[in-house]
């Protein structure tokens, strides 16, 4: 087992990662920007080290003063947590390059994975349900023309190399299609440094269902159940359950091999997620993989009792899975709600500030996986999710019944929530039917105004 880690990220998980460090008897490392120096993560962790200023690129994205925090303090590996760096394969292979261990998995499957289009071709080769659509990245407009017309409106144009529902545009009828392309393009640019878009079909109100995988370095892959993530806004998840409502066992076990095949395929080691979209009838197409931990991991830890975090440094130092597939069971129902600092009546708009009150809830079935405290500022810098509220029952009518009152006891004072916005979705019928998809959201603001 390693001596010490350090944590290249910020906010609950690098708290989640910290505690896993904890519990494997491990030192742990955070690092922190000039505007986190009061952080939570920055307080706990065993030691502490700054590496730049507020702008994420100067510090969370700057991968050689991560490497050199780690190379100065010791540290043998690096956990990348959700989002900056994790899915970044250039990073993967400096540390390696460093002599430290990247807590992932290989950069050549981060790069193989990365490429949303090229994974397709991968996953399409394999054998795994793909969506219609472009064949890899399209080079102009003609060709796309030609691809959309075939496919049949509406269609997606995606960016190869977006997340987080950056660089997606839905395209409804021909005349639109090349504007489009172009607005994918230019944000995709932006925010990810590369233009590259592909097509694919729109279908429409799918349910969003992933797999979560975990696989060790010795040939082992398992699957632990399924997340249903269909409640989006804007391509961002706002709710996550575990299990789906819609999947049943024999569909579980499809996508499930289905997910196995597409790691195997790509020699994958450590933590990742297929992500399928399911239709009408129950139909499921490979969407993409995330090459990380989730934000909503802790909702399948809570269902199978498997503690994903721990089980991804115990691989990346070589050790075997702790279980088979067989002893894999989903037992009662996870459901987990993203607290975030914003304003839902005004286009949920951030809201740093200081919290004055603080009172979060507790009791047997609920999870809080945070990293605020009573005087703790949010700042405008980064993203603004707070906490996630996690509650498990027996079944899912207990879990949602858990989560009303963990919602309705919930206290933040001194900024915005979206806490009242999370209790008013899971009292909807929609949901509580667990008859709802993709566009339930959108349909249901749209109704709201």
């Amino acid at each position: 087992m390693f001596k010490k880690i350090l944590i290249a990220n910020r906010g609950e998980i690098a708290v989640r990662i910290i505690r896993a460090c904890r519990e494997l008897g491990v030192r742990s490392v955070a690092v922190y920007s000039t505007a986190d120096r009061e952080s939570l993560h920055a307080q706990i962790a065993d030691e502490a080290v700054c590496i730049g200023p507020p702008a994420t690129k100067d510090s969370y994205l700057n991968m050689n003063a991560v490497i050199q925090a780690a190379v100065n303090c010791g540290a043998e590996a690096i956990h990348p947590g959700f989002g900056f760096l994790s899915e970044n394969a250039e990073f993967a292979r400096l540390c390696e390059k460093s002599g430290i261990v990247f807590i992932g998995p290989s950069y050549t499957s981060i790069e193989m994975l990365g490429d949303k289009a090229a994974a397709k071709e991968t996953m399409a080769a394999a054998g795994v349900p793909v969506i219609p659509g472009s064949k890899g990245a399209v080079r102009s407009i003609d060709e796309a023309k030609k691809i959309a017309e075939e496919c049949g409106y509406p269609v997606l144009v995606k960016a190869s190399a977006g997340g987080g529902g950056r660089g997606i545009r839905r395209v409804d009828k021909a005349e639109e299609l090349e504007a489009q392309i172009t607005a994918a393009q230019q944000e995709a640019k932006n925010f990810f440094g590369d233009d590259t878009v592909y097509i694919e079909k729109f279908l429409v109100n799918p349910h969003h269902v992933e797999i979560q995988i975990m696989a060790d370095k010795k040939g082992n892959v398992i699957y632990l159940g399924e997340r249903d993530c269909s409640m989006q806004r804007r391509n961002q998840k706002i709710l996550e359950e575990c299990p789906s409502p819609i999947v049943s066992p024999e569909l579980r076990k499809r996508m499930g091999k289905a997910a196995v095949t597409a790691a195997r395929e790509c020699g994958y080691y450590n933590a990742g997620t297929i992500e399928f979209l399911v239709d009408e009838n129950r139909d499921f197409y490979f969407m993409e993989m995330n090459t990380r931990i989730q934000v909503e991991h802790p909702i399948t830890e809570e269902v199978t009792g498997f503690d994903l975090v721990k089980a991804q440094i115990e691989v990346a130092c070589g050790l075997p899975l702790r279980v088979k597939q067989s002893d894999v069971k989903l037992t009662g129902h996870a459901i987990e709600c993203r607290i975030n600092a914003e304003n839902p009546a005004q286009n949920f708009r951030p809201s740093p500030g200081t919290i004055r009150a603080l009172y979060v809830p507790g009791g047997p079935g609920i999870r809080i996986d945070g990293a605020v405290y009573q005087g703790y500022t949010i700042t405008p810098y980064y993203d603004s999710m707070i906490s996630k509220l996690i509650a498990h029952g027996a079944d899912r009518d207990e879990a949602i019944r858990k989560m009303r009152w963990a919602l309705s006891e919930f206290i933040v004072d001194g900024v915005d929530t979206n806490i009242d916005f999370q209790l008013e979705i899971i009292k909807q019928p929609e949901f509580l039917s667990g008859n709802y998809d993709n566009g339930f959201l959108t349909r249901y603001m749209e109704a709201k105004k």
